[in-house]
């Protein structure tokens, strides 16, 4: 038997709070890796509609407020809003409590998609597939904690060129895609229509839906997609690639946006 030191990956609570005026509003709690929480925080409250745009918030900032725990000071975040009043937030009644593991619970439909006016993405960039096979292991030398861990999800975004732009990890696969999407609300960069994305994981249905409401227009994955995340992909015109592994890839939607050799058969 041998004893040694091992590094794990944090995972601690934070809470999202929501002020504008005098209204105060808690509106989720999730099991996160700490670190790049206000863009955990916008890149949520952006995916729910609760956010449309950068400058309808005033600032964000941690609670310290002195009554506190200290220790639990850093894992509330308050997001500020320029309006007079919180907006309507009902469509986060039963999001309230999201997980590491799985994202929020009581997730969105299709037609809820459909109701809240995301639009069918546009034609955007074509990625040639020798690009698309050079982004697993772009991903992975870029995963800082990942190599240290061996236990965090990683979103990453890149140009159609296959440049990265940015990369955000965490224990949730879901919050490492809020964390990216938040980096974009706050840089002013949504929507994100000439641009990859790549998860370390599978394709979700919940991961997918928060491409298409950032405007990503093609969507990698290492592992396998599920059912719902191809019928919304299909439904809103995103190109969905999975089992990105080594030279193979399968296409389930958005073939057009893929440029294949002449002889390459698609799946």
């Amino acid at each position: 038997m041998e004893v040694r030191t091992d590094f794990v990956a944090a995972e601690e609570p934070m809470e999202i709070r929501l002020l504008a005026g005098r209204d105060r509003r808690r509106v989720a709690v999730t099991m996160r890796t700490p670190g790049h929480d206000f863009e955990l925080a916008t890149g949520f409250l952006f995916g729910e509609g609760v956010l449309a745009d950068r400058h309808e918030v005033a600032r964000i900032s941690y609670c310290l407020d002195p009554d506190l725990d200290p220790e639990q000071q850093y894992n509330i975040v308050n997001v500020f809003l320029r309006a007079g009043r919180l907006p309507d937030l009902g469509r986060l009644e039963r999001h309230f409590y999201t997980t590491s593991a799985c994202g929020v619970c009581g997730k969105a439909t299709l037609e809820a998609l459909r109701i809240r006016g995301c639009p069918v993405l546009g034609e955007g960039p074509v990625v040639d597939a020798a690009v698309l096979r050079t982004l697993p292991d772009r991903l992975r030398a870029a995963q800082g904690l990942f190599t240290a861990t061996g236990g965090l999800h990683a979103a990453a975004l890149f140009t159609q060129e296959g440049e990265l732009v940015a990369l955000r990890e965490d224990v949730g696969r879901h919050n490492a895609m809020d964390k990216l999407i938040g980096w974009a609300f706050l840089e002013g960069r949504l929507p994100l229509r000439d641009h990859v994305v790549m998860v370390s994981g599978r394709a979700s249905f919940e991961l997918v839906q928060k491409a298409v409401v950032a405007g990503i227009p093609v969507f990698c994955a290492v592992s396998a997609p599920s059912s719902l995340a191809v019928e919304v992909a299909r439904a809103f015109g995103l190109t969905l690639v999975a089992f990105l592994r080594g030279d193979r890839f399968n296409i389930y939607s958005g073939f057009e946006r893929v440029a294949l050799p002449a002889s390459t058969p698609t799946r």
